[in-house]
């Protein structure tokens, strides 16, 4: 989770746009999210139309993970945090992710089976992470995938795909490098499933 080092960097930013919005119910915000990652998603797939929509799918990426982070802080700042809205944020970050790899599957740059394990990857560690704390053990972040990091690739994934294409890169070693990236998350996330698991399991063995 190299991002968590930016941390206070990303508050610096987050902090006077939250404050601004402080009248503005987080899970709104949350709602507003997960719409543009369903649009993030359905513009990766369109892309088998139209390569320039890589540059949309980006910004619409982008503003996901901008208001993914907005409402959360904005719960804080305006006294609003809830177990309600921790778990409807949990949700749709889940249904988000599916909306955004699921896009990246279908489209002209991935085959469905790299896609797949992807996803597969990305959601059980996700479910590893808060199984933990349902067990006593605590949420548990650490892994090679967090969220944070996966967003930030999910951002750059598609321009550097469309100035690949631009100039008439298509494969790599045999693969798109989306297929490459979706590769890594398969692979990273089954990692993280292993260090969260191990993680929650040290726990609870001392709790005992």
């Amino acid at each position: 989770m190299v991002l968590d080092r930016y941390r206070g960097i990303g508050n610096k930013i987050l902090n006077p746009v939250a404050k601004k919005m402080a009248g503005v119910n987080p899970n709104l915000l949350s709602v507003f999210a997960l719409l543009f990652a369903f649009l993030g998603g359905y513009a990766f797939y369109l892309t088998r139309f139209n390569s320039s929509l890589l540059l949309i799918a980006s910004l619409f990426i982008f503003i996901n993970a901008f208001l993914d982070a907005l409402d959360g802080t904005v719960a804080k700042i305006s006294g609003k945090i809830s177990k309600r809205g921790d778990f409807l944020d949990h949700v749709l970050d889940r249904y988000a992710d599916v909306f955004i790899l699921g896009g990246i599957m279908f489209s002209p740059y991935c085959s469905n089976i790299i896609g797949f394990l992807a996803i597969l990857g990305v959601l059980l560690a996700s479910y590893l992470g808060t199984q933990a704390q349902a067990v006593g053990a605590g949420r548990i972040y650490s892994g090679v995938l967090g969220r944070a990091d996966r967003l930030v690739i999910l951002i750059t994934l598609p321009l550097i795909q469309y100035l690949l294409i631009a100039q008439g890169i298509i494969l790599i070693w045999k693969f798109t490098f989306v297929e490459w990236v979706m590769l890594y998350f398969a692979v990273a996330g089954q990692i993280t499933v292993m260090q969260r698991f191990f993680g929650a399991w040290k726990i609870l063995k001392k709790e005992k």
